[in-house]
């Protein structure tokens, strides 16, 4: 476990243990399952020598890390999610992001879990009993040691595996190109995306349904915070559509019994204060422009599922890897074009 600057400085710029050429993996852990406002906890890391723990709740300036990252190549499974802790705690991504999951997905792996991928790989069986852990714990245990190291352990050689296979089989272009746009979908991406509350089910709600939604989720995050538990522990999104439906048709709610008296009286206020609320301030629906279907453009839809579901198959690959409905939807009804939402490959494929 590295546990301060110097040590993290020593071990990426002095060690013999680190390899020249910057590659390296890495794997994240946070506490959004235990805590209110998620935190990295942990980072595990190899640069082909060996496996290392890196401490970021013991380390005041993770720096070295960040200038270590930023020319670097990085191998990551399911890469999305410490993408975005990496981009979150440094501003910024490594120039290179490589995602094993992408990677086995193209050559038409069908189960693409990182333990599936080892066992597939390795013929080895990771154990999954610290998946749920709570990472910002100290000392961390013997067992979420292994399982951590074990997340980074498998991912350089696999990637030399999978670009191999890639490569022998015309994909590599692919990969490449789609790991570079999933690296710009998290560079690119709004954390602070506003009007959180418009969870999923939200637009069967009228206007005073939305009032009351919004009033309902900002109660839960305030309950959240004082806590310091995640939101989902207060209520769930689908508690909350619940009872914003049963406000909008004026019906009580009855709330789970273990909540403690302060809560509830703090949820009768919330209550109480939906009703002051004037009706010019009431949120409105997201307008959303009706796609006009007639017989072209299902010819055209139907054209490109058929084709996709032929080339797909003669590749023995998923076929929403070569493109989503939504986007073959988008392209038949003229709102993009093909080079807006397709990469060069998936037009290839589709002879766009």
């Amino acid at each position: 476990m590295i546990s301060s600057t110097q040590e993290l400085d020593h071990y990426l710029n002095n060690s013999d243990r680190i390899e020249k050429n910057k590659v390296c993996a890495i794997d994240t852990e946070a506490d959004s399952l235990h805590r209110y406002k998620e935190s990295l906890c942990l980072i595990q890391f190899t640069a082909g020598k060996d496996c290392v723990l890196i401490d970021p709740l013991a380390i005041d300036d993770l720096s070295p890390l960040d200038n270590y990252l930023v020319d670097a190549t990085v191998w990551m499974h399911g890469a999305d999610y410490d993408m975005t802790m990496l981009k979150r705690e440094f501003g910024r991504l490594p120039e290179t992001v490589y995602d094993t999951q992408i990677g086995a997905r193209l050559l038409g792996v069908k189960k693409f879990g990182l333990g599936n991928l080892v066992e597939h790989y390795f013929d080895v069986t990771l154990s999954k009993t610290s998946q749920k852990a709570d990472w910002g714990k100290r000392p961390l245990s013997e067992k979420m040691i292994s399982y951590a190291l074990n997340d980074v352990h498998y991912l350089l050689e696999m990637g030399e595996k999978i670009v191999s296979q890639l490569k022998e089989n015309g994909r590599y272009e692919w990969f490449t190109e789609s790991c570079q746009a999933a690296q710009q979908k998290v560079a690119e991406r709004d954390d602070s995306k506003d009007e959180q509350w418009r969870i999923s089910g939200s637009g069967k709600l009228t206007p005073y349904g939305l009032t009351c939604l919004r009033a309902l989720w900002h109660w839960r995050d305030k309950e959240a915070e004082s806590w310091d538990r995640p939101s989902f522990m207060v209520s769930t999104n689908k508690h909350l559509i619940e009872w914003a439906l049963r406000l909008a048709d004026k019906k009580t709610i009855d709330l789970p019994p273990h909540f403690r008296a302060e809560r509830v009286k703090r949820f009768n206020d919330m209550l109480a204060e939906i009703d002051q609320v004037p009706k010019e301030e009431w949120p409105l629906r997201p307008v959303t422009k009706r796609r006009k279907r007639d017989k072209d453009f299902d010819q055209t839809v139907d054209k490109y599922l058929a084709l996709r579901k032929e080339v797909a198959a003669d590749l023995d690959i998923d076929p929403s890897l070569i493109a989503s409905r939504s986007v073959i939807e988008t392209i038949a009804a003229k709102e993009a074009e093909p080079a807006d939402v397709l990469m060069s490959w998936q037009q290839k494929l589709l002879g766009l």
